[in-house]
């Protein structure tokens, strides 16, 4: 049922009273830089916040074995984190309401070389209605949300009226292990909410993910007797151009895959790393190329990446130089399949009433061509999985940054679902 006009009112307002509060946290979030295997202290910080407003906590580490075991875990590497997951439980008085998985990932990607940024990626800068700095659309303003949007219902002594799970995780950014390992640990509710940077919009369709390093190997010599086809970074340069040939393949088949048909380049592989040789007057004996291909949902990273090994070994085979030096592909992080939410669940109908009164238009939803945690609760929970969030420039990007006025209307829209979805109760004295 819709909430009463003089309640979503109150509760719009009541954002609006704590949204000071709720940027300058977030700034000191941005600040904290928490690049992959180094979150321990924004966890920790995470954990204090939700600790003092009166949470229930839980903190546990990633189980290796298990999330190998389960056809949704990514692979692991010497770089994985070990930062731990952080949750906090709000329970009701009784349980009158549908409970909410409200999740947030708190690892950021590398800021890139820091004389191209306008201030320090870290600085949480603030100019106009944007604040800059790695993290701050990916997703520390949503991390934010998260907790604000539970702390204006208090503001006007209401509280969910259902079991309500506030989840920090890590290495959303490499493998996706830590969501998958909330899963793993018993976490489940009626619904899922993960507030991204999607523009206002809904997530309908999302792809999935391999990484995978690319290792060609070969026999230094000085560079007076190098032949043709003996440099093992040319060959590598060879084998990215198969690479962009499955790219296409791929591509070429997206009138197969609903919501992807009128997308121009909905499969991107990315040539992320590129490291070899030892010496420039020495015929490189190494190469290893980081890469990152995206999938269609419905087909496993299994499969994909079997016909990448295998598309590469073919190839291989009729170099001259390679036949001779196979080249190796190691899977080391994302290993994920992607995922469709279908419509017409009753959580999208009442953060469609939601959005629609914090921003007066309805809800769109469009396909996105990135990795969101959400996957795990669409194909393993198998839950209503809404990812939805505030507009935001240049994430993964130089100066990345995220819209305070749109994150103030997400926040409302969030705390009015939480509202509708949960069911409201008095808070005890």
């Amino acid at each position: 049922m819709s909430l009463d006009p003089g309640l979503r009112d109150r509760i719009l307002q009541s954002v609006s009273d704590g949204f000071d509060e709720q940027i300058a946290f977030t700034q000191q979030l941005v600040r904290m830089p928490s690049l992959r295997g180094h979150e321990h202290p924004i966890q920790d910080f995470l954990f204090r916040t939700l600790r003092d407003r009166g949470y229930a906590m839980d903190r546990f580490v990633m189980d290796r074995a298990a999330i190998e075991a389960h056809p949704g875990g990514s692979k692991f590497s010497d770089q994985h984190s070990d930062a731990p997951i952080v949750v906090g439980i709000h329970r009701p008085n009784a349980e009158a309401g549908r409970s909410l998985i409200l999740q947030s990932h708190l690892d950021v990607v590398p800021e890139g070389l820091h004389d191209m940024w306008s201030d320090p990626p870290f600085s949480a800068r603030i100019e106009g209605d944007w604040m800059f700095g790695r993290g701050a659309a990916d997703m520390k303003a949503g991390a934010a949300a998260n907790i604000y949007a539970l702390d204006a219902l208090r503001r006007i002594g209401l509280q969910p009226a259902a079991t309500v799970y506030v989840q920090s995780v890590v290495e959303e950014e490499s493998t996706g292990n830590g969501a998958l390992q909330t899963f793993l640990q018993g976490y489940t509710a009626d619904a899922v909410l993960i507030p991204e940077p999607e523009d206002e919009m809904l997530v309908r369709a999302n792809i999935g993910v391999l990484w995978f390093q690319l290792q060609v190997r070969g026999v230094p010599v000085h560079v007076r007797e190098m032949g043709e086809g003996a440099n093992a970074i040319d060959g590598a340069t060879r084998l990215i151009a198969v690479l962009r040939e499955i790219e296409a393949d791929w591509n070429a088949e997206k009138g197969k895959h609903p919501h992807f048909e009128e997308e121009d380049h909905p499969i991107n592989l990315n040539i992320g790393k590129i490291e070899g040789g030892d010496w420039a007057s020495s015929v490189p004996s190494w190469c290893n190329i980081d890469c990152r291909v995206s999938i269609y949902p419905g087909r496993s990273a299994e499969d994909a990446g079997r016909e990448i090994c295998e598309r590469i070994a073919t190839f291989a085979q009729q170099d001259k130089f390679l036949s001779n030096n196979p080249p190796k592909i190691v899977f080391n992080g994302f290993f994920a399949e992607g995922y469709v939410l279908e419509p017409g669940s009753d959580a999208e109908a009442v953060l469609g009433r939601a959005h629609e009164a914090a921003i007066g238009a309805p809800l769109k939803s469009f396909m996105t061509a990135g990795y969101l945690d959400t996957r795990v609760y669409a194909l393993y929970n198998r839950i209503p999985a809404l990812c939805y969030g505030p507009v935001s420039r240049n994430i993964h990007g130089i100066d990345e940054c995220v819209s305070l006025s749109s994150v103030r209307r997400i926040t409302q829209a969030m705390a009015l679902f939480i509202a509708e979805w949960c069911g409201i109760e008095p808070v005890p004295e």
